[in-house]
């Protein structure tokens, strides 16, 4: 039994997709409809850089969507591989709107441009400079939590992502954060600062939960007979009405990836393919549990193989 899955923000690299964009004239389509709906020339910005571009949030969410989309489409419509019989689609992050439209709930041309909105909202939300976001490496969470509570009046500091065992992300104020690298580093606990322009998945965001909550309430979302897992909650939904409150839910938010990739174990799920640029969800899948099978998608010839 398989799941679904679709990599967020960080996967990107110049070039991703062009072995499909040259081959398949639908993903040629795909990318020259994004254009289109957008008005800029995203598809220049993926496979010709400038590298400064792709990284500009605005245009890395709807960026990693297109290659994602564009892998699912090629293995379901032109190499025949029945996807669609996956238990679960899931995404980390705004890889949850890639799942939304991969499994039918969302249109390519409204998620694309839910992307871009979002993607300049949670940029825009915080002026430079003023939060910032830090991994902690070979704690745990139970451990974190206590250390977040017991400073609670003192600093403005969230659990953006539950990742994986040893791997959880901090978001919040980038004063308090430096502060709270101390408190960590007294107890003899590892944080990288990460290189992004803006605390995600935090109350900081709230700006952006309001333009979201604008955008989504006003777009069409279908029925679907397929499940997703949703990064709020960790738990399978297929409620369109209820999906769109938990996308709007999901800016200020933890991701609960890792209790996603447990929860869907405990109900069958003992292989996962992952569909888009890089292997993020690949490496952390494998710390979670190392005796699921895992399948990462970027070429032709990982679709070929696939064996489901």
């Amino acid at each position: 039994m398989f799941s679904v899955i679709f990599p967020g923000q960080g996967s990107q690299t110049i070039g991703m997709g062009k072995e499909f964009y040259d081959k398949y004239e639908l993903v040629k389509n795909l990318f020259k409809q994004a254009d289109d709906v957008l008005g800029i020339q995203l598809s220049k910005i993926i496979l010709e850089g400038p590298k400064d571009q792709l990284d500009l949030t605005a245009n890395t969410q709807p960026a990693i969507f297109l290659i994602s989309y564009s892998i699912y489409t090629v293995a379901t419509k032109e190499l025949n591989i029945d996807l669609d019989k996956a238990k679960y689609f899931a995404g980390h992050s705004l890889g949850e709107y890639s799942a939304l439209s991969s499994a039918g709930y969302l249109n390519f041309s409204d998620t694309i441009k839910l992307l871009r909105i979002r993607g300049t909202a949670m940029q825009n939300a915080v002026p430079e400079g003023e939060g910032g976001m830090i991994a902690i490496l070979g704690s745990n969470l139970e451990i974190i939590e206590r250390i977040l509570e017991d400073y609670k009046n003192n600093l403005n500091v969230q659990i953006a992502n539950d990742n994986s065992e040893g791997q959880i992300v901090l978001s919040g104020k980038k004063n308090d954060l430096i502060k709270l690298i101390k408190t960590l580093k007294l107890k003899k606990i590892k944080s990288v600062q990460l290189p992004v322009s803006a605390p995600f998945h935090c109350t900081l965001m709230n700006k952006a939960t309001t333009i979201m909550k604008e955008q989504i309430e006003k777009t069409k979302f279908e029925d679907s007979n397929k499940k997703l897992i949703s990064n709020v909650t960790a738990n399978e939904i297929s409620n369109k009405e209820e999906l769109k409150k938990l996308l709007i839910d999901q800016i200020e938010n933890r991701v609960r990836w890792r209790e996603s990739i447990i929860n869907m174990i405990n109900k069958g799920v003992n292989h996962f393919i992952e569909l888009g640029p890089g292997k993020v969800l690949s490496g952390l899948i494998k710390r979670i549990n190392n005796n699921v099978k895992i399948d990462t998608i970027n070429s032709e010839s990982d679709i070929k193989n696939l064996n489901i």
